[in-house]
């Protein structure tokens, strides 16, 4: 189920990210942030939901993120009242990354809560912490 989520909000997400980019200033939401946090956030977002969507490609994803994130600031160079920046590269690229890092980590802590709750199960702990006390 956490697969088909992400796969949904990745996909959304890369559209979002690309109208915002590459669109006219004029759609691009204003949060107040600092611009720079309001990038990593996004690219951040967008590692997570596709590192939660395709685990065993985390990898390929990294490098198919940091070219996102090149091309996408390459790119605009050629729309209309947009400005490519290398520092907004590094700052797409390194959230992109993050966000794989977050999906990692994610799923460590999610096989850890599993993990445990099989050998309380195979061990016979019950939930109060007793061990086998008859009632």
């Amino acid at each position: 189920m956490v697969v088909k989520i992400a796969r949904i909000a990745a996909w959304l997400l890369i559209v979002a990210i690309v109208v915002m980019t590459l669109g006219p200033p004029t759609v691009r939401p204003v949060s107040g942030f600092n611009r720079s946090l309001e990038h990593v956030a996004a690219f951040a977002l967008l590692g997570l939901a596709f590192g939660l969507a395709y685990p065993s490609r985390r990898m390929l994803l990294a490098l198919i993120g940091v070219a996102a994130a090149a091309l996408m600031e390459t790119l605009q160079l050629v729309v209309p009242g947009r400005h490519a920046y290398f520092s907004d590269f590094v700052i797409n690229a390194a959230g992109a990354c993050a966000g794989l890092v977050l999906a990692i980590l994610f799923d460590w802590f999610r096989r850890g809560i599993a993990a445990v709750g099989a050998t309380r199960r195979n061990s016979g702990i019950a939930r109060d912490g007793g061990v086998g006390r008859d009632r």
